[in-house]
This record gives C-alpha cells, sequence and structure tokens, in this order.
C-alpha cells in the first residue's frame, strides 16, 4: 500500500513540476540525502524541485493530504543534517534550487526582493550592480541558498554592523503546511501594524512553513574597508580588544573574528603552501 501512495504521490508531482524535476534514480538524488560533510546520510520517496510559489504549494498540498512528511531543502551546506531526511525514507525533499529569480531591486527604498533559491553570492552581486550593499557574508556563500540562510537565520562575519538575517529582513513569502500561501512580502520599514509573523519562520528550519521568497534589506556601499590581522595571546585579551574597537568605531566596526591556533594548524596541513602568519 505504501509503495502505491508513493507512485501516486510522484505522478502528482510530475504533472506539477513536470517529470524531469521529479528525482527517483539512486545516482540523481544520491547528492540530496547527505549533509555537507557526509556525516549523516538518509533517505527519501523522491526529491522534487518545484520552480514557483504555486508550485511549492501544490506539491505540499499533496503532501499534506496522505500525511507525508516533507524536508525543504536549499544549497544542502549544513553541517548538521538539519536538511537531511531521516534514514527510514518515507518524507518528500523538496528542493528549492529552481526558485532563483531576483523578482525586484529597489534603491530607492534599499530593497530586494528575491525568491528563496538564490544564491547567496549572487544576491551580494546583484545589489552590488545596483549600487548597493547586501551585508550577509559566510564561507558558503558561492553556494548556500537565502531560503537556508534565512531558515537557520544565518549569522555570518559582519554580523556585528548588521545583524543575523532576521535584522535583514523586511517581509516573507511562506507556503504553509496546509499548502496555503502566507504573502508577507513588505518592504515597509516602520511597520508597527499588529504581529510580526514572518519572526515566526526566521530560524525555524522549515518546520513551520516553507520560505519561497523575501524582501531583504540594502545598505549603501562601503566607500573604503580596512582589515587588520593581530596575533592575541588569549580569549580573554581578544574580548578586551573588541571593546576597545567598538569603543572607537562604533558602527563602523562590521567583523571581528577570532581565530584559533588549532585551526589554523589545519588550515596549514590541508592547503599545501599555506604559511603561518605570525612567528611564534
Amino acid at each position: 500500500m505504501k509503495s502505491a501512495q508513493h507512485a501516486s504521490l510522484i505522478s502528482q508531482f510530475a504533472e506539477v513540476v513536470g517529470a524531469d524535476h521529479v528525482l527517483t534514480a539512486d545516482e540523481a538524488i544520491s547528492a540530496h540525502l547527505a549533509d555537507w560533510r557526509r556525516r549523516y546520510r538518509g533517505a527519501a520517496i523522491c526529491v522534487v524541485r518545484p520552480a514557483s510559489t504555486a508550485e511549492v504549494a501544490a506539491v505540499v498540498r499533496a503532501c499534506a493530504q496522505v500525511g507525508v512528511a516533507m524536508v525543504p531543502q536549499g544549497g544542502n551546506t549544513s553541517l548538521c543534517g538539519a536538511a537531511t531526511p531521516a534514514p527510514e525514507g518515507d518524507a518528500v525533499l523538496i528542493s528549492l534550487s529552481r526558485l532563483r529569480r531576483v523578482r525586484a531591486i529597489d534603491p530607492a527604498n534599499n530593497t530586494m526582493t528575491v525568491e528563496a533559491g538564490c544564491v547567496l553570492q549572487t544576491l551580494q552581486e546583484a545589489a552590488a550592480q545596483a549600487g548597493r550593499l547586501f551585508p550577509l557574508s559566510l564561507a558558503a556563500e558561492g553556494s548556500c541558498q537565502i531560503g537556508g540562510n534565512l531558515s537557520t537565520n544565518a549569522g555570518g562575519v559582519q554580523v556585528l554592523r548588521y545583524g543575523n538575517t532576521r535584522e535583514l529582513t523586511l517581509g516573507l513569502e511562506v507556503v504553509l503546511p496546509s499548502g496555503e500561501i502566507w504573502d508577507g512580502l513588505r518592504g515597509l520599514r516602520k511597520d508597527n501594524t499588529g504581529y510580526d509573523l514572518k519572526q515566526l519562520f526566521i530560524g525555524a528550519e522549515g518546520t513551520l512553513g516553507i520560505i519561497t521568497a523575501a524582501v531583504l534589506k540594502l545598505f549603501p556601499l562601503p566607500r573604503a574597508t580596512a582589515t587588520a590581522w593581530l596575533a592575541i595571546a588569549s580569549p580573554t585579551q581578544a574580548v578586551r580588544l573588541l571593546g576597545d574597537l567598538q569603543a572607537r568605531f562604533g558602527a563602523l566596526l562590521t567583523a571581528c573574528e577570532l581565530v584559533s591556533d588549532l585551526a589554523l594548524g589545519l588550515v596549514r596541513k590541508h592547503f599545501p603552501g599555506s604559511q603561518a602568519s605570525f612567528s611564534a
């Protein structure tokens, strides 16, 4: 009975997104079933790749009607297995990778409206072409997707100045577990009306709904930047230095990272040719 139900679901998905975007073969879905470090591996009925919010909603409705679990997945750069399905294989994995349009950039309002499958680096470049900065920046920016950044409330290296992804978000569009679409794509900054429902979904890792689009804040491009690389003897000294820098530079200080000697040792080990920045 279960296999018949799965076959029926797969057929419904094919009608919605096209047969080419319902993946069932082992070689086609393998990359979706493990985390970035390959520490966790699961299984799935299939991988569905919708290309629009309406298609996501139709896929969710089909799953909800028969009580099949869903696992939304973005760039699959997670290091903790959060986007990996369970090993039982009773879930449908919904990949947002085809929702990759930049719907609008509004330089006057310093906002951009984007779909969940947009790669973070693509958004940074689109903002820069418009003479603006989208400040979220992290190591996986060349492959992570903004939907995953929103679902995990990613911080990145510039959180001191600009905050987590939560602080960079003005509005969301979300497909709810019922398949209904909640349209909260508002770019109004001084919005004090009622409940701030978008905050329920940011950081919820897809447990309350699937984010399909967002209105994000942009900022003026910095006229100049400066980076200092310092040798610090202890975390206590690093915290004291951070306080001194904040007192001196205030909001101009955008990032401060403490990198341990252990981490630098791993860089030297795994990246041939790299050298210690400081003598012992």
